[in-house]
């Protein structure tokens, strides 16, 4: 089948791997821009764009996809279908309607649920139980196209968006290339969203990770797992940052049974406040049970275990976190 792949981040690659593995005439790849990164501000390629590198395919960046001249390329690129994986355009209906078999739209969560901008990490955030992808035949609205594909993949308890992101991203390119060969044979069976299901998730924004110690411990937990690794969950010690990479949840009463010789402590957590200061890990104060820290990283340093944070820092009881 001849493919136009349209795809940006990292979790677009595999799916664009796995279609050229599985022999697929790709006829162009498009990605956003090139942007500026690091200190230098030398422009970064996408990933996608990498990858189309390294197999040797044509890369287009056009700055809107629903300029004319761009939509006259892709005419001449005469695709019987489109594949859309995470590029971070709205693609105009005369794209949409272009090819014999449409635009294809692998998306991380299971629709109708999850429409919109970061499902991934939502889905760790939330605490659900599953995730999954859905292959959607792609129309003008957002994620609002027929389903036609669904796999679903339940959450470890320690998933973060990082592991989720990943297994998703090799779930939905298998997934893909199954979806071709069963559209070249005819044999999709598309199914309509049932809109009263439907919800969308907004957009990670970097402050978004700063924590409130006035909010559960466990809703805290789950943050700091569906923002790692990005944009990644942060408080402030001393006026400085300090990242918080992984934490448990304890009751006072499982903190008291483990560390006895603690038990005073935990019995006058406040939230925000370091709790207790043990000598491999420290606890934090929430509006409910407390925050067991495992793994931080302090502003201008490396990732790094508590124990080996603690060793280098003047950690004490009754510290407060915030700003």
């Amino acid at each position: 089948m001849r493919v136009v792949f349209m795809g940006t981040p990292d979790f677009s690659v595999g799916t664009l791997r796995e279609l050229a593995k599985a022999g697929h005439e790709i006829a162009g790849v498009i990605s956003q821009p090139d942007k500026p990164k690091g200190r230098g501000k030398n422009l970064q390629p996408t990933p996608v764009k990498e990858a189309a590198m390294e197999l040797g395919l044509p890369v287009y960046q056009p700055q809107k996809v629903r300029d004319p001249e761009f939509i006259q390329v892709m005419k001449e690129l005469n695709p019987d279908v489109i594949v859309v994986v995470a590029f971070g355009q709205i693609i105009p209906k005369e794209i949409l309607h272009m090819p014999k078999y449409g635009c294809i739209n692998v998306h991380a969560s299971l629709l109708p649920a999850y429409r919109g901008a970061a499902p991934i990490q939502w889905a760790v955030i939330n605490g659900d139980k599953e995730s999954g992808v859905t292959i959607m035949r792609m129309d003008e609205g957002v994620d609002t196209g027929d389903m036609i594909n669904k796999v679903i993949v339940p959450l470890n308890e320690k998933e973060t968006g990082g592991s989720l992101f990943d297994r998703l991203s090799d779930v939905g390119a298998q997934l893909l290339v199954k979806t071709l060969e069963e559209a070249k044979a005819g044999t999709l069976k598309p199914q309509k969203q049932n809109e009263e299901e439907a919800s969308y998730v907004k957009m990670i924004k970097k402050s978004f990770g700063e924590l409130d110690f006035s909010k559960e411990a466990d809703a805290l937990e789950r943050l700091i797992r569906g923002l790692n690794p990005w944009p990644s969950a942060f408080t402030h010690l001393n006026g400085k940052m300090l990242k918080i990479w992984d934490a448990d949840v304890y009751t006072k009463e499982q903190a008291e049974a483990e560390f006895p010789e603690y038990s005073t402590d935990f019995k006058g957590a406040e939230p925000g406040q370091i709790v207790a200061v043990l000598p491999h890990t420290f606890f934090i104060g929430c509006g409910k049970d407390l925050l067991k820290v495992n793994e931080v990283q302090a502003e201008g340093k490396k990732r790094m275990t508590s124990d080996a944070f603690l060793r280098g820092s003047r950690l004490e009881k009754g510290m407060e976190l915030g700003k």
